[in-house]
C-alpha cells in the first residue's frame, strides 16, 4: 500500500500519509501536511521518529516488531509527545 491515514480516536482527527523518499535516501511514509515521517527502524520495527531528537514519537500498540511486514501494521498506534499521549487506529487506503 502507498497511502495511510491514522485516525485520532478521540476526535477523528486524521492524518495522512503517503510512500516517498526521504532526503537521507530512506523510504517510508510521509505526512501529507508537513515533513513527520513513519520509518522502519531495523530494531523497533515500524515507527514515528522525531528526527531532530532521535525520539521515538509513536509506533504500533500490540504488534511487535518481528510480526511486523514491509509496511506499517493496521491497527492501534499510539503517539507520545512531552507529556501528551494518543491512540489512533491506522488504516490503509484504497489506490
Amino acid at each position: 500500500m502507498k497511502s495511510f491515514e491514522l485516525r485520532r480516536r478521540t476526535d477523528s482527527t486524521v492524518y495522512r500519509f503517503h510512500w516517498a523518499d526521504r532526503s537521507d535516501g530512506v523510504a517510508g511514509y510521509r505526512r501529507e501536511d508537513s515533513d513527520f515521517w513513519i520509518v522502519r527502524s531495523p530494531a523497533l520495527g515500524w515507527i514515528a521518529i522525531d528526527d531532530a531528537t532521535g525520539e521515538v514519537t509513536g509506533r504500533p500498540w500490540d504488534v511487535p516488531p518481528d510480526q511486523q511486514s514491509d509496511q506499517p501494521p493496521e491497527g492501534d498506534w499510539v503517539s507520545k509527545k512531552g507529556d501528551k499521549s494518543y491512540v489512533y487506529e491506522l488504516r490503509y487506503l484504497q489506490q
